[in-house]
């Protein structure tokens, strides 16, 4: 039986995960060691110095009336199962998550497969700063400035075989760094997938930063993918490899729930998740709730990937 409120609230972490799958916060904390008084102690290290900090960077897709997310609800209102299925959980419990050194392997049908310093993959590449609106599939959503550089770059680099059609893109998988990672929520590693055309969209981001900032631990450092036009879990954190295949990634919400969340996720206010609508969602520090945009608001840049598809069953 589908539920769908008549009035829609925030959705709770175990309305969006297989109830047999969620943890309770409490099971979270205790497993991390942390305590009421830590967690308090944890905040307070946010840098209040950033709160205030003016948002760079240029905007993409922007509505008139949107306006930068501060910087202290987009760093502590965040989905990152691999610390935590509450929204608060990554901020507290990432804090100790070192992100340097870090590597990153590219490999698959590339003609130049190589593994990369994260200096290294990044060096070559125009770093920029863009403003994106963000829609999650939870019907809330945000607006952020990343900073980053364009996966076409990257991708380029490694020179795709003609037999290319798909990348695949993996977190990495620490459970003694990454807590959230000895349960079953998910299957782990966390495992993201575009086709390749939507890969290479000028749109889709490598982001390393945040307000001009190093991306913060629990936003996904030190690289994260962003995809402005489609919902917000396909933007895969703590990357450690991309891979380029011929078939479609089993992606990790996919495997979980294949029923709610599929393998495109592109913003659709027509098309609702089996328990709640898409038309409407909440935008971060406002009251009411406004339209979903087809495509988050990027249909002229990205509608024609799409052409002739069924988005409804490709959803």
């Amino acid at each position: 039986m589908l539920i769908r409120p008549a009035v829609p609230q925030d959705l709770r972490s175990s309305e969006i995960t297989p109830e047999p799958l969620y943890l309770t916060r409490r099971e979270w904390l205790a497993a991390a060691g942390l305590t009421v008084g830590a967690i308090a102690g944890a905040s307070a290290l946010l840098p209040r110095e950033a709160r205030g900090q003016q948002a760079p960077g240029k905007p993409y897709g922007l509505q008139p009336d949107d306006k930068p997310t501060p910087w202290e609800d987009v760093t502590t209102y965040n989905n990152f199962y691999e610390f935590g299925t509450d929204k608060s959980d990554p901020a507290e419990m990432a804090r100790g998550f070192k992100p340097r050194p870090w590597t990153v392997r590219v490999e698959g049908l590339v003609r130049k497969p190589a593994s990369y310093a994260l200096e290294d993959f990044l060096k070559p590449s125009r770093v920029e700063d863009r403003i994106y609106r963000h829609r999650c599939v939870e019907a809330w959503s945000m607006v952020v400035p990343w900073r980053g550089i364009m996966l076409s770059d990257v991708l380029k680099r490694a020179e795709p075989t003609p037999g290319a059609k798909f990348v695949e893109f993996t977190t990495l998988y620490d459970p003694s760094r990454m807590p959230g990672q000895r349960y079953p929520v998910l299957r782990w590693p966390y495992v993201e997938g575009l086709r390749l055309d939507e890969a290479m969209h000028p749109l889709t981001l490598l982001v390393t930063g945040l307000y001009g900032r190093d991306l913060p631990n629990q936003n996904g450092a030190p690289l994260r993918l962003v995809v402005p036009w489609k919902y917000g879990f396909k933007g895969i954190k703590s990357i450690v490899r991309i891979r380029l295949t011929d078939t479609q990634p089993a992606t990790a919400w996919n495997v979980s729930a294949p029923d709610e969340y599929g393998f495109y996720s592109n913003v659709n206010p027509t098309v609702d998740h089996p328990r709640w609508s898409q038309a409407k969602e909440r935008r971060i520090g406002e009251f009411l709730r406004r339209p979903t945009l087809m495509f988050n608001g990027y249909a002229d840049q990205v509608a024609s990937l799409y052409a002739g598809m069924d988005l409804r069953r490709n959803y």
